[in-house]
């Protein structure tokens, strides 16, 4: 036996049949078959694409400018301008030692510990593989990112290879 909705306005909208006796099966089917097209429409609708995209920063230092040029950055990875990436594996904490104070700040670790050429054959680090990278506002609209050596996490700036400041 099935049972119609029946709909006193004319054009409304109305449900499909449901068999009288189910368990909802077909129900959930119906459900499930209207509800995963909507979903992806919502995130279509919110731009899903800029998830992808990290934030991008604007190379400030004289050194940011001649060596790495603007970033993008997320939890995720920093890209440089000529396209070069250091994915990260995690983040390992959101406090550092700078300059004997404690900031908040994004420690993360590097993936695959790497010190690719970018700008003018410049070197991220130039004394060995980036296995770490800090970041933590340095002013006004500024952020720096210090890069790491070693197998160590670091916990503090003074052991930085480089840094580099950027304008959010």
């Amino acid at each position: 036996m099935m049972i119609m909705a029946k709909s006193s306005k004319r054009g409304a909208a109305v449900s499909p049949p449901i068999p009288t006796g189910s368990t909802g099966g077909l129900r959930l089917k119906y459900t499930l078959r209207c509800l995963v097209p909507a979903t992806f429409l919502v995130v279509a609708a919110q731009g899903g694409q800029a998830w992808a995209e990290g934030d991008t920063y604007t190379a400030y230092s004289n050194t940011a400018q001649s060596i790495t040029g603007d970033i993008t950055m997320d939890d995720f990875s920093i890209t440089f301008a000529n396209g070069e990436a250091l994915a990260f594996s995690s983040l390992l904490g959101d406090h550092f030692i700078v300059d004997g104070k404690s900031v908040n700040a994004s420690v993360y670790k590097v993936e695959t510990p790497a010190d690719p050429e970018l700008e003018n054959g410049n070197k991220l680090c130039g004394s060995g593989d980036v296995s770490y990278v800090a970041t933590w506002g340095a002013g006004e609209g500024l952020t720096e990112v210090a890069v790491f050596t070693g197998g160590k996490a670091p916990s503090s700036n003074s052991d930085m290879c480089a840094s580099y400041i950027y304008q959010d």
